[in-house]
């Protein structure tokens, strides 16, 4: 696969998981994306520096995206990934005094690969093409606020435009694990995976993902996509053994 075929592949994941984390405000500038999402999490509201920039012009992108979140009272922050951003970014951004932070990988796996290696489980999986308050809980009770807090949160879901499910393992009447999945240009993105501590070990992760990947194949694709935090290892063995591998790794850089 060749450097640019490569550039365009990684773009369009991360561009897709954007989508499916949607901000409030999006500017593209010289084909940057510039996001303001005012309560949410602050990587929804990360630049995207997905077009090419010779080093001549990059000092200036990097001062006009500075400039978008200073007029909007925050500090600005960029998603960096070899490959998919301008050659110097990672340099000029740590001159320029940013740090380097949650170093995060991009996986993805065939759907036919999930099904073989998530089997099926006894637990009941509830499908929702929306959220609901049951499965919100469980994701809060993991991954908690960040930011402004639910309504923040419940107004980004609500602007996800894809085709969307929302999935449950089940024991008894109760959620115990949640994640969801958007079907985006054959691809389906998985997000906000999340396990109550007193139901783990019990598959209900495998479970969700098999789920999914059936779900996903309804809906033209044949690939899935997830971001993974590098350190959180339970995870990262999860999606290994389940046929995720990873196409690239990335960081943030911040100032605060």
């Amino acid at each position: 696969m060749g450097a640019t075929h490569g550039a365009e592949m990684l773009r369009g994941l991360q561009e897709r998981a954007a989508r499916a984390l949607p901000a409030t405000h999006v500017e593209k500038v010289d084909g940057w994306w510039l996001r303001s999402a005012p309560g949410c999490a602050w990587w929804v509201q990360s630049v995207l520096p997905h077009a090419d920039a010779g080093p001549d012009d990059l000092p200036g992108r990097v001062v006009g995206a500075e400039k978008f979140y200073a007029d909007r009272g925050v500090t600005a922050r960029f998603q960096v990934s070899a490959g998919a951003c301008p050659p110097g970014l990672d340099t000029l951004l740590a001159q320029r005094g940013y740090r380097a932070e949650s170093p995060m990988s991009l996986r993805t796996a065939p759907i036919a690969r999930i099904l073989t290696e998530a089997p099926a489980n006894p637990l009941r999986i509830r499908l929702d093409d929306r959220p609901t308050s049951g499965w919100f809980d469980v994701w809060n009770a993991v991954h908690g606020h960040h930011g402004g807090g639910a309504a923040a949160e419940w107004d980004m879901l609500a602007r996800v435009g894809g085709p969307s499910a929302y999935a449950g393992a089940m024991v008894g009447d109760k959620i115990v694990a949640v994640v969801r999945a958007v079907a985006d240009t054959g691809r389906v993105g998985l997000f906000g995976m999340a396990t109550l501590p007193g139901a783990r070990g019990r598959g209900a992760a495998r479970s969700l993902l098999a789920a999914l990947a059936e779900w996903a194949g309804g809906h033209r694709a044949d690939q899935m996509y997830l971001q993974v935090e590098r350190d959180n290892l339970p995870a990262v063995r999860l999606y290994e053994r389940t046929g995720f591998r990873e196409v690239c790794g990335y960081h943030y850089r911040g100032r605060e």
